[in-house]
């Protein structure tokens, strides 16, 4: 039996979740998880071997177990700490950012002055921030979770599997825009202008599954009293429970995903579908769904469908086409191919 640490004490609990799902019930691989508190917090552990960890401690944790791999859920910070890892370990990294792995010194001594100063000043001085592509360039394999993003360098970690579940009924269709309701990762301007305009006889309910603040609130506000009575909307102010999302999510006929085409990180710019991966992909796949994503989205997906220009047609359309997820994302079939990347790894 391989013997595998996980470790995740800085962003990604959901993709520590996947990871923790998709293995159950794997029989050549014993799997130890090192979260930190936050990430513990957020995590179903059931059945899974969970150690409390931080920067601080995970070294000496390491150092009294023989781990055939260590896998390393996020490296944005601690970076001193990871390159130790990557040093004394046969360490994989999941790449999140492709952009930011390869930034120069330079370029991250220039960004520290452009964002949270006093945030990204304690990076550099106290967690090693010149050594960040370092960590990644001395890892032994560098992983993506997007089958688009792979290159020599970069392997595909399939991680996402749809569950089984009976979709919850509803008279009407509903259209759920998951994630956070902010227009520095997502067109939300375009999302309110085009229910806004919407004149319809039919009836249809729009849910923003994520938290909304600021000026996105206000704008959802003055949206749901300003629309027909046929189309309804539901938003929440507050962080969405993983509860409700599940439920939403279920209940949802299709997911409408309005992605900004480029973002960034760190101050670098990265760009979805090419250098960073969306968790709408995830949620696609996970719950079973067809996606209507912006039409300059690169995605040779067939359940990834380019947004067109009437948008409320092709929702209509959607509703009669069918993709079989449980074909190409059952769980066997994920973690069958999941385990044949770990034994390369290994």
């Amino acid at each position: 039996m391989k013997k595998i640490a996980y470790i995740e004490i800085d962003t990604h609990a959901e993709i520590a979740q996947a990871f923790i799902d998709v293995m159950k019930g794997a029989e050549d691989f014993k799997v130890d998880y090192y979260f930190s508190k936050k990430i513990k917090d957020q995590i179903n552990e059931a059945d899974a071997d969970v150690f409390l960890s931080d920067s601080s401690m995970i070294l000496d944790q390491l150092k009294n177990r023989k781990y055939d791999l260590v896998i390393i859920g996020t490296v944005h910070r601690f970076f001193n700490t990871f390159l130790a890892i990557t040093k004394k370990y046969n360490t994989t990294v999941i790449a999140h950012n492709l952009n930011f792995t390869k930034a120069s010194r330079f370029e991250l001594i220039k960004n520290v002055f452009k964002g949270d100063i006093i945030y990204r000043m304690k990076l550099w001085w106290k967690e090693g921030l010149l050594y960040a592509t370092k960590v990644y360039q001395n890892s032994k394999s560098l992983v993506v979770l997007d089958e688009a993003l792979i290159s020599e360098r970069h392997q595909f970690l399939p991680l996402f599997y749809t569950r089984s579940f009976e979709k919850s009924q509803s008279e009407n269709p509903v259209i759920v825009i998951p994630g956070g309701v902010s227009q520095k990762r997502r067109d939300y301007n375009h999302i309110f202008k085009t229910i806004q305009n919407l004149k319809t006889d039919k009836k249809y309910e729009f849910v923003f599954l994520g938290k909304a603040t600021g000026h996105e609130l206000k704008q959802l506000e003055n949206l749901s009293s300003n629309l027909q009575s046929n189309i309804t909307i539901t938003y929440f102010s507050k962080r969405v429970s993983a509860t409700d999302f599940e439920d939403w999510m279920q209940t949802s006929d299709v997911i409408w995903c309005p992605i900004q085409q480029e973002t960034e990180f760190f101050s670098i710019k990265e760009i979805y579908g090419k250098t960073k991966m969306t968790g709408n992909l995830g949620d696609s796949i996970a719950y079973g769904k067809l996606a209507v994503f912006p039409a300059n989205y690169p995605s040779k997906l067939s359940f990834i469908l380019p947004e067109k220009q009437n948008i409320f047609e092709q929702l209509d359309e959607l509703q009669n086409i069918h993709f079989d997820f449980q074909t190409s994302y059952s769980k066997k079939e994920v973690q069958k191919r999941l385990e044949e990347l770990l034994y390369k790894l290994i």
